[in-house]
């Protein structure tokens, strides 16, 4: 069992910048991959980033890509979403996963609660 927590979220104007963090436990967090989604309303949940157990590899949704940065602090068992140049259309609930194979391939088998982003035009 992984149990993720996440925090950071908040209302920020458009431009703005945010770090979202995702706690770890319950395993040994150097051996998973971990990943964001969001879902806004009325919308799919949506895969945002992913990083793999050794941070050497990461993906990204097209629309985020050069804003947002994925990254990972195994001696914290924490992943971080920086975001930045936020945009009205960023915001959603984000959610925190977790692939226990250590790369993220196919659905992820853990999520977090999940934490709210707004971005205000």
């Amino acid at each position: 069992q992984v149990q993720l927590v996440e925090s950071g979220g908040a209302l920020v104007q458009a431009g703005g910048s945010l770090r979202l963090s995702c706690a770890a436990s319950g395993r040994t967090f150097s051996s998973i991959a971990m990943g964001w989604f969001r879902q806004a309303p009325g919308k799919e949940r949506e895969f945002v980033a992913a990083i793999n157990w050794r941070g050497l590899s990461t993906s990204y949704l097209n629309s985020v890509k050069g804003r947002f940065t994925i990254s990972r602090d195994n001696a914290k068992n924490t992943v971080y979403l920086q975001m930045n140049s936020l945009k009205p259309e960023d915001t959603a609930v984000y959610y925190c996963a977790a692939w226990p194979g250590g790369e993220y391939i196919g659905r992820p088998e853990y999520w977090g609660q999940g934490t709210q982003v707004t971005v205000s035009s």
